[in-house]
């Protein structure tokens, strides 16, 4: 009898120890629950930021959610990638489509990872119009796009220059190159008639505001100028300096010998290099062998190139030349732009040394 007592004492420690025991492994085991579901909640559950009601969200070709998501972290516009990226990678087995998505105000973060993995769900198409394309590259841009209706293969450059309402034959040049986004299925003549509308509008809000005593007849020249600053250089801080230099070029009855209007003026015979032949084979862009500008544009300029082909600098300046890394070496006198063209040559030469060793 002693004995049995004796034995349900001990059963009676050990059972209090074991509840001793699960009190705090339940007291962890909630705070842990709690916690998880904060996290989550701060993460896959919380509201995706915008601005309004509806914003437009676009997704680049080849990325990757692991990038998307990060960009997000960085942006601190959530928390917890790391959570995010274990979701993705768990329940979203497709990869991130490239589109323009509409993310309306009270979606979660989940729902828009779940929106981006299929294409379906994109509202609309980006396309990127380059600065100082051509417009043959342009109609080739919109021909390859899926998400863009063809309605101008039949078309001639004059015959879509008329069915949008221009008031110019030749299409170089009218169109702004930028951004856009249109609804999927927009047509390719819709598209060109909204970009041709911006760069006229663009054209004339510079014009209006031009710089005074400037060697052109009209805004048309003046965009055939903006294209040839826009092919010349990428720099910011050079382009009222290149078309300062064409500019005093006209008014002092100089040829304006750029390079890019020879190679417009060659079309499909340019493989990459301008000969010397090249520059003495006379064409009506060749400004090698013509006095004044080219007879139209010779790519899409930005509104910046417009801006310096009507704003000049008021240097002297009437050569430039490249430096060999990066940018371009202006001078007054041909004295001086000679010695600039050694310098160049010299660069070069020490570049094709490097590489050789």
């Amino acid at each position: 009898m002693a004995k049995s007592k004796k034995t349900g004492a001990k059963q009676s420690k050990v059972f209090a120890q074991k509840r001793r025991f699960k009190k705090p492994v339940i007291i962890f085991v909630l705070l842990f629950i709690v916690a998880a579901i904060w996290v989550l909640s701060q993460s896959l559950f919380k509201n995706y930021p915008v601005n309004n009601k509806v914003q437009l969200l676009a997704i680049d070709k080849g990325e990757t959610y692991s990038a998307f998501i990060q960009q997000l972290a960085d942006q601190e516009k959530v928390k917890f990638p790391i959570v995010l990226k274990l979701y993705q990678k768990i329940f979203i087995h497709d990869s991130l489509k490239a589109g323009v998505y509409q993310v309306h105000q009270g979606m979660s973060i989940r729902q828009v990872l779940v929106m981006l993995s299929d294409a379906n769900n994109a509202q609309m198409n980006r396309i990127a119009v380059i600065e100082g394309t051509t417009f043959k590259q342009l109609k080739s841009k919109l021909k390859a796009d899926a998400n863009v209706k063809n309605t101008i293969l039949g078309l001639s450059d004059a015959e879509i220059m008329k069915s949008i309402g221009a008031e110019y034959s030749h299409p170089e040049g009218l169109f702004s190159p930028n951004t856009y986004f249109f609804a999927k299925g927009e047509t390719d003549l819709n598209i060109l008639k909204e970009l041709y509308q911006r760069q006229i509008k663009a054209l004339d809000r510079a014009w209006s505001n031009r710089a005074p005593d400037l060697p052109y007849k009209n805004k048309y020249e003046a965009l055939i100028m903006a294209s040839i600053v826009e092919k010349e250089t990428a720099l910011e801080e050079e382009r009222r300096q290149v078309s300062g230099v064409f500019v005093r070029r006209l008014q002092t009855g100089m040829r304006l010998q750029t390079d890019p209007t020879v190679i417009y003026g060659m079309g499909d015979k340019y493989q990459g290099n301008i000969r010397r032949e090249d520059l003495r084979t006379p064409t009506s862009y060749n400004t090698y062998t013509m006095h004044g500008l080219p007879p139209t544009p010779i790519a899409l300029p930005s509104e910046r190139s417009i801006e310096a082909a009507l704003h000049p600098d008021q240097s002297k300046n009437v050569y430039f030349v490249a430096t060999g890394n990066g940018g371009h070496k202006f001078s007054e006198t041909l004295e001086q732009h000679n010695q600039a063209v050694r310098e160049y040559l010299a660069v070069l030469q020490q570049k094709r040394q490097a590489n050789s060793n």
